[in-house]
């Protein structure tokens, strides 16, 4: 399955700032943090991520600083400031309304049952 790019970009902010929120991290380690909690669904390029960094950075929601580590090279670590928290509340409040909305069209009212095969008739 390949995730749309219209839904990878949609969830792309929320993604970064939430694994940012968990702890800093570097371009590769965000990359890797994502394949891993996709299952490889989504398999993100640096073309998609660092844009996206370096807007979250004009808009204040992240801040960047280079860190050497003995024996490798200079990694450049983005942390979530106070700003990126309170974005990242808003994105969730939001995301909860989209899955909430989902899941009532899906599962049905009160209903915990999976929506009967897509293209099949009850």
């Amino acid at each position: 399955m390949k995730v749309t790019k219209d839904l990878v970009a949609a969830s792309a902010t929320p993604m970064v700032l939430g694994i940012l929120a968990e702890e800093d991290s570097y371009g590769y380690a965000i990359l890797r943090r994502i394949n891993e909690l996709s299952g490889g669904e989504l398999d993100w390029t640096e073309g998609l991520l660092y844009p996206l960094l370096h807007r979250l950075e004009r808009l204040g929601h992240v801040e960047s600083h280079w860190q050497s580590v003995a024996g490798e090279r200079r990694r450049k670590y983005y942390r979530i400031t106070d700003s990126g928290l309170a974005e990242l509340v808003e994105q969730r409040r939001q995301w909860d309304t989209v899955v909430d909305a989902l899941k009532e069209i899906w599962l049905g009212p009160g209903d915990s049952r999976p929506l009967i095969a897509l293209g099949g008739h009850a």
